[in-house]
């Protein structure tokens, strides 16, 4: 006798001999899935995943929704999951993991994220309601920046490693820490908010978080357009970025990849900056490698060579020449999926 799956889901065929009989009885054991969200400032990442760490289907929707539409970003999330999961069959999905800026893993809220105006000076209980909207599925929450260790811990160039830093470069600086093959959530789950130590101690830049001198303010990618808005107003010096009315970190790397010499000294500038906080990050956990992940790493030699200088000329001796600076070898969209996706097993 052969049972179908009444879903429409990859499967394995197995076969079962019953005792003292000749009859071969088939069955189809369906496939277990779990998804995955990455919450970012401008859009948001949801995949499926099934154990092996593939991403079978994914989707991307809008983040950026206003300060009273917390429940509008909720319900365009959920039915997002709802259309993906329509694939593989909803009773496959074992749980969902989910990646936020300032995602608690203890409470599985986001709280007062800065990048996110809709979670800005609030708690939002997005893992209540996620799971409320579909069928009380189990709902996971954590830092977008852990969750993006966790998915190079597992899948990446961090595999094997039990002490590093992930930094990640985008619409803002996170960052997840990991000692002795556990990521670090501290007292109270929001642990290794890196990008929000303080680079500039006065007169500093203020930052989304309310805060003044934060190294996000100056290295995220906004940072970086922010530092070339404010050299080219301070001087009269020629840049292909005069003729560009809103620029972007997008915008200050092109420039730079044709040799204009501002937009390289925006790359040094930040550069000298992440690698002097990194030679301090090194101090308090002494890892193996800071793995550097997000948009901005994709600029290359033009960050990693001033990250370099900078942080090996700040190490204390000890530590000089053992730590490693490396690039993500993970796709952007899957790091984070990946690292999110674990927490709904």
């Amino acid at each position: 006798m052969e049972i179908i799956s009444q879903h429409p889901v990859q499967a394995h065929k197995k076969t079962l001999v019953l005792e003292n009989s000749n009859v071969e009885e088939q069955y189809i054991m369906p496939k277990e899935y779990v998804v995955g969200v990455d919450i970012g400032g401008q859009t948001s990442k949801i995949g499926i995943v099934d154990r092996r760490g593939n991403i079978v289907s994914q989707t991307v929707i809008n983040s950026r929704y206003g300060a009273d539409e917390a429940s509008v970003f909720i319900d365009s999330l959920c039915n997002a999951i709802k259309e993906l999961t329509s694939k593989v069959g909803f009773d496959s999905i074992q749980g969902i993991g989910i990646g936020a800026p300032n995602g608690n893993y203890y409470q599985g809220t986001i709280e007062d994220a800065a990048n996110l105006a809709w979670a800005k000076g609030k708690v939002i209980k997005i893992a209540d309601e996620v799971s409320a909207r579909l069928n009380n599925i189990p709902v996971r929450v954590t830092n977008d920046a852990n969750a993006a260790a966790m998915g190079e811990m597992t899948y990446g160039v961090a595999r094997g490693m039990k002490n590093f830093i992930m930094i990640t470069l985008g619409t803002g600086v996170g960052s997840g820490i990991v000692i002795n093959g556990e990521v670090v959530y501290g007292n109270d789950g929001f642990a290794g908010e890196l990008g929000h130590t303080r680079a500039v101690k006065h007169n500093g830049r203020l930052c989304g978080c309310g805060r003044t001198g934060c190294l996000e303010a100056y290295t995220s990618a906004i940072g970086v357009a922010r530092t070339a808005q404010e050299w080219l107003e301070m001087s009269d010096e020629p840049s292909i970025l005069r003729n560009i009315a809103k620029i972007t970190s997008k915008d200050v790397y092109e420039a730079a990849i044709k040799g204009d010499d501002l937009a390289k000294r925006v790359f040094t500038f930040t550069g000298h900056m992440l690698g002097e906080s990194f030679a301090d990050f090194v101090a308090f956990s002494a890892p193996e490698a800071i793995v550097l992940f997000g948009g901005l790493a994709r600029a290359g030699k033009l960050i990693m060579d001033p990250i370099v200088e900078a942080m090996e000329a700040n190490l204390l001796s000890i530590w000089k020449g053992k730590v490693k600076v490396i690039f993500s070898a993970l796709k952007e969209s899957d790091a984070a999926i990946l690292g999110a996706s674990a927490l709904g097993w």
